[in-house]
């Protein structure tokens, strides 16, 4: 019980009750749906890159738990700033921290408020709801394009 009194804290939940960044983009650069058919959680998230290449805003709009939700918004903020390949870069870490892959925190660090995350390591339901932002979030970024739906298998 542990793992989940540990996600489960103040930080997390503001996350969930306010998030900053859980609205429709007007002018977005690229959109991209996720879908984790496993739950029902489906997000688009929608990014506005800057003259530099860096990801200016990021946005997400949806419905799903609050482990989604709350990881999206975490990851929104986290991104901004970065290139997409810092961004792509991040996913990965992100991904591989909440499988229980990457466990080095001096490595977590690099996520920031994300690395809060990291007790859905010990919660195996949950892992596809934590990584439904930021799988969302790299298939975008690898696609030029916009395109099908993505889903969390």
């Amino acid at each position: 019980m542990a793992s989940v009194n540990e996600l489960y804290n103040a930080q997390f939940m503001e996350h969930v009750q306010h998030p900053d960044y859980k609205y429709v983009m007007e002018d977005a650069d690229r959109s991209h749906e996720g879908v984790n058919p496993s739950c029902g959680d489906d997000l688009t998230l929608q990014i506005k890159l800057g003259d530099d290449g860096r990801i200016e805003e990021a946005a997400f709009d949806g419905h799903g738990c609050a482990v989604s939700m709350a990881s999206a918004d975490i990851m929104s903020d986290l991104v901004i700033d970065k290139t997409p390949e810092e961004a792509t870069a991040l996913c990965e870490l992100f991904m591989r921290m909440v499988r229980g892959e990457e466990t080095d925190d001096e490595k977590l660090a690099a996520l920031d408020e994300a690395a809060g995350l990291k007790s859905v390591s010990h919660m195996p339901a949950r892992v596809k709801c934590a990584e439904l932002a930021w799988r969302t979030l790299q298939e975008m970024l690898k696609d030029e394009q916009p395109s099908a739906p993505s889903t969390t298998e």
